[in-house]
């Protein structure tokens, strides 16, 4: 039983560390998802259950508050819609007189939360979203509050989520109030980050509310990531010490939301925009030219056809070449503001040539 035992356990230990140096296991660990999917579901079939029977017997008067409260604020939310909707309508008439393309709302797609890593040590969860489900690796994740983390690791049905607050995870933010640019990193605390390398002498204070900048090209700009509860001076040290507590429920939230964003690179994204204001500018379809590239087309044109005509002229009279040396010089005048020195010297020419022409058919 003993030997067994040690055999039993030195097997465990040795698939602990293949699985975590290196991927071997990863198809294995995909299989074996599908199957853990009706373990999670039978786990939490008891809870749907409860909820689903406390929902029948709730009391009348309960359900009329409620009522009454969500109309309250579905009025509230719709005065707050109207407004919103007249600043979205200035902010792209701004950017167009930027031209600057507009910006497109991200896809997002619910997700629940199905399970909770229990290592101490690492903040990941478990949601019911995967690979079939259209989900990739770096993946944002939100709840209704704020950033929450972003998509690790893919199976097939499920996806595990790193959290913001673990210890191997930061992200790009920015003060909402001044655009102060840090890196807020997670401290294994569920309940704070840090501002790692602040300048002493940063304008950054308590209360100011960190956004996501963007610039880590991961998650989306503009989304709330946490608010700053502390910040430590210190006249010895180069850097301030900086706390925030994260926006985004993160040991309570259970549904939560999955950004897709814009897969276009920021060069694609210009040239569309561009494109797009061509066409608005030009609705006929036809291609954009500007106004000073046929000028001097036009001008040029009469030149070839004045040189051309001389030589023939002289050829079979020379009389007429002879008596009429203003002719070839109408065009070279109005051509000399284009090229003089090319087109004085043919108009000097067939005069030239003419009186060689008559005294050969005299001879």
């Amino acid at each position: 039983m003993g030997v067994r035992f040690l055999v039993l356990a030195v097997l465990s230990v040795a698939l602990m560390v293949v699985d975590a140096r290196f991927e071997v296991l990863k198809p294995a660990r995909s299989q074996m998802s599908l199957v853990l999917m009706d373990a999670y579901w039978i786990t939490d079939l008891p809870e749907r259950l409860w909820q689903g029977v406390s929902s029948q017997f709730g009391s009348r008067t309960e359900l009329v508050a409620e009522n009454e409260k969500l109309k309250t604020e579905n009025l509230l939310l719709q005065g707050r819609m109207q407004k919103l909707a007249a600043l979205t309508e200035q902010n792209v008439r701004l950017r167009e007189l930027l031209n600057s393309s507009a910006l497109v709302n991200e896809k997002v797609e619910v997700a629940e939360l199905i399970g909770v890593d229990p290592n101490p040590f690492t903040h990941r969860i478990i949601i019911n979203k995967g690979e079939r489900d259209g989900v990739v690796l770096g993946q944002p994740v939100l709840d209704a509050r704020g950033l929450m983390g972003q998509v690790v690791e893919l199976m097939p049905y499920t996806s595990r989520v790193l959290l913001l607050t673990d210890t191997t995870h930061s992200i790009p933010v920015q003060v909402n109030r001044n655009g102060l640019r840090a890196i807020a990193s997670g401290t294994g605390n569920p309940e704070r980050l840090e501002l790692r390398h602040v300048a002493d002498t940063a304008d950054i204070k308590e209360g100011d509310l960190l956004v996501s900048s963007g610039l880590g090209q991961r998650f989306p700009a503009g989304y709330p990531v946490a608010t700053v509860k502390e910040v430590i001076h210190d006249s010895g040290q180069p850097f301030a010490i900086v706390r925030a507590v994260p926006t985004a429920a993160l040991n309570r939230s259970r549904y939560m939301l999955l950004v897709f964003s814009d897969s276009r690179t920021p060069e694609e994204r210009a040239n569309e925009a561009a494109q797009a204001q061509d066409a608005d500018q030009h609705p006929g379809g036809a291609a954009f030219v500007p106004a000073t590239v046929p000028k001097p087309a036009a001008a040029v044109a009469p030149a070839p056809a004045a040189t051309a005509v001389a030589p023939a002229t002289a050829t079979p009279a020379a009389a007429k070449p002879a008596s009429k040396p203003s002719t070839p010089a109408k065009p070279a005048a109005h051509s000399a503001a284009v090229k003089p020195a090319a087109v004085a010297k043919p108009a000097a020419k067939p005069p030239a040539a003419a009186p060689e022409a008559a005294t050969q058919g005299r001879e």
